[in-house]
């Protein structure tokens, strides 16, 4: 009879990155904090939160969602960092500044505590957590072959043109009210006009 040896629900970081290679079968990197490869499994989409909220009020995503400070990252399909510029173009979104990255082949995310693990203040949490024993790549945004509907036959939530699109209208949304919001809260000085169009 095989002893099994439960792995500790603590936050020390081999505790973490024992827990995503043995449950997940996800890659982590060495080093404290623990760090997930990317590019293996899934790429990333890192936007600023206030944008990455309004994405997940706008579109049902089934994949892995984690929250690092004001960063949100969204967990897609293996490759589509790649295919990020292109698509923005695509999509008529290149050359604007959306405060948008893709981490994709070589790449690594810091790894939020698995779920029902504490974590330290200000760590990484995950707003939609992955799921030990069910693949990840099914319930990630992907490419979707022309012709074809996103979520048959793959599982797949949405397609990633979709995502994208939803993603960079929202993060420029974000930065446009930011913008406002900081010149709103800046006086003029006493002797300058106020310009009105």
């Amino acid at each position: 009879m095989a002893l099994t040896v439960p792995l500790p629900r603590t936050p020390s970081d081999g505790g973490v990155a024992q827990w995503y290679e043995t449950r997940l079968g996800w890659a982590a990197a060495d080093g404290s904090p623990v760090r997930l490869r990317t590019g293996l499994r899934f790429d990333v989409l890192d936007l600023p939160a206030d944008a990455g909220a309004a994405v997940l009020r706008r579109i049902d995503l089934s994949g892995p969602v984690a929250l690092a400070g004001r960063r949100m990252r969204l967990l897609v399909a293996a490759g589509s960092a790649e295919e990020l510029p292109g698509l923005l173009d695509w999509l008529e979104w290149g050359g604007i500044a959306l405060d948008l990255t893709a981490v994709g082949t070589g790449g690594l995310m810091t790894a939020p505590p698995p779920p029902g693990w504490s974590g330290s203040r200000g760590a990484a949490v995950w707003l939609r957590p992955p799921v030990p024993g069910r693949e990840v790549e099914p319930t990630l945004p992907a490419l979707v072959p022309f012709g074809s509907k996103a979520g048959t036959g793959g599982g797949i939530s949405t397609d990633l043109v979709r995502l994208l699109d939803t993603v960079a209208t929202q993060c420029h949304r974000a930065r446009l009210l930011r913008t406002n919001t900081s010149r709103a809260n800046t006086r003029p000085s006493a002797g300058q006009p106020l310009a009105f169009s």
